[in-house]
């Protein structure tokens, strides 16, 4: 078996990995790091919880350790771009516990931060700074950093930027870095434009690939509950979350309104629930962060802005009360759970105007996925989509209507063409084993 020793890591990266509880590299790790490490530019395809943060993050606080730029006063030595605020902070908080007793220093720049300590802060200079596209354009336009001492980028869930129409901000940011430079592109998925964008940043990448993409961790259960309109998504809802009072479950809505307003109700009837969304400011965002990872709060309904910076090992649920319109971001969100080899649940809940949805998810993914209960729905027109498109969150949801009932024990997981007379349960399957996260 190999282990971080065999990797090539500093001594201080390798007491930084033992302190931060990793017990043995993970895939994406064993094949990337490696060629990192090497000063190759790479291209790394993995499913999310997998550690693809240590993966490019180690070997880049290596090469910065054993180099001898100094700082200089605005002046970026490497530069990490995610697409939201909550994945940047996970990021740079691993970062941090990477470079714990060197002279790296780590920054953050985000939106729904004070612009005028961020342009303080990187006065003094970073070696690595991780930010999200459009604060750090604002910060150029400013002047307030100077990209050109960067030789590192590194693009981490490149495909959700793409989704995220971060392309446009990548051709600003990019021509400004210096060269020549090392650039390490991360995904879960692999869009066609991610090939357009690899052949584009990239110099004769090295790829390395741990799942097919589109393909979801191996201790994810997933299961579809048929639901006949809003109200009954509701009440099937309640009933698997009173199943499991001890777990975290993560519940998915469409647009940011349909989020709110489905907290409000969960609280209503009793449950420990916060919101985080496109309306929520970054404070809002970070204290509800804060509530669920430490277990005030035992439910998290939020839009898809969240799917890519929730790193909390505790999430033995993940609930889709809508179903993305882009089946790739259902890839995103179910992996929230079953993190760093923990098991996990994916109990999407779906509606007659969902049926389209649920096929070209079932499509890329290349699988039937189990029915757990309920009957299956009337196929309809699907949802109109609000401003923000891909589920971050922009138009009206529909109100909630009355009717349809509690999930009851059931018979054995169906195919996703047929009907199951008697739904499950979620308390019928077996607890979450808690791990340490991956990096």
């Amino acid at each position: 078996m190999t282990t971080f020793n065999d990797l090539g890591l500093d001594p201080k990266l390798l007491a930084a990995v033992k302190a931060a509880g990793y017990q043995t590299p993970s895939p994406i790790q064993v094949q990337a790091i490696p060629h990192a490490l090497a000063g190759t530019d790479v291209l790394g395809l993995a499913q999310t919880g997998t550690g693809k943060t240590a993966a490019f993050g180690l070997p880049l606080v290596q090469q910065l350790l054993g180099g001898h730029d100094k700082r200089e006063p605005k002046g970026v030595r490497a530069l990490v771009l995610a697409p939201t605020r909550e994945l940047v902070n996970q990021i740079a908080d691993n970062l941090i516990a990477y470079v714990k007793g060197t002279h790296i220093k780590v920054n953050t720049v985000v939106g729904g931060k004070s612009i005028n300590k961020q342009v303080q802060i990187l006065a003094k200079g970073t070696d690595i700074l991780v930010a999200t596209p459009g604060r750090l354009i604002d910060l150029m336009d400013r002047k307030a950093v100077r990209l050109d001492t960067a030789t590192f980028l590194v693009l981490d869930e490149a495909d959700q930027m793409l989704d995220m129409g971060f392309i446009h901000a990548l051709r600003r940011i990019a021509p400004e870095l210096g060269t020549p430079r090392q650039t390490m592109l991360f995904s879960a998925t692999m869009p066609k434009q991610m090939e357009e964008l690899s052949r584009a940043y990239l110099t004769d990448p090295v790829k390395v690939q741990v799942a097919a993409p589109g393909k979801a961790a191996d201790k994810i259960t997933q299961g579809v509950h048929w639901a006949q309109d809003k109200g009954d998504k509701i009440d099937i809802l309640k009933a698997y979350l009173s199943d499991e009072p001890d777990g975290l479950s993560l519940v998915f809505a469409r647009t940011k309104h349909g989020a709110e307003r489905l907290m409000k109700q969960l609280c209503a009837s009793g449950f420990d629930a916060v919101s985080i969304h496109g309306n929520k400011s970054q404070g809002q965002r970070d204290r509800a962060l804060a509530a669920f990872r430490d277990g005030k709060a035992r439910v998290l309904v939020a839009t898809d802005v969240a799917a890519r910076g929730i790193d909390i090992p505790g999430v033995s649920h993940v609930f889709n009360f809508d179903l993305p319109n882009v089946a790739e971001n259902y890839v995103h969100r179910i992996g929230r759970t079953a993190r760093a080899g923990a098991d996990g649940d994916a109990i999407s809940l779906v509606t007659g105007d969902e049926l389209g949805y649920l096929r070209d998810i079932q499509k890329l993914m290349k699988i039937d996925i189990p029915v757990l209960g309920g009957n299956r729905p009337e196929e309809l027109a699907p949802p109109k989509q609000g401003r923000s498109g891909n589920g971050g969150g922009g138009g009206r949801g529909r109100g909630p209507r009355r009717g349809g009932g509690k999930p009851k024990a059931a018979a054995k997981p169906k195919s996703e063409g047929q009907g199951a007379k008697k739904p499950a349960r979620s308390g019928q399957r077996r607890r979450r084993s808690r791990s340490r996260s991956a990096a």
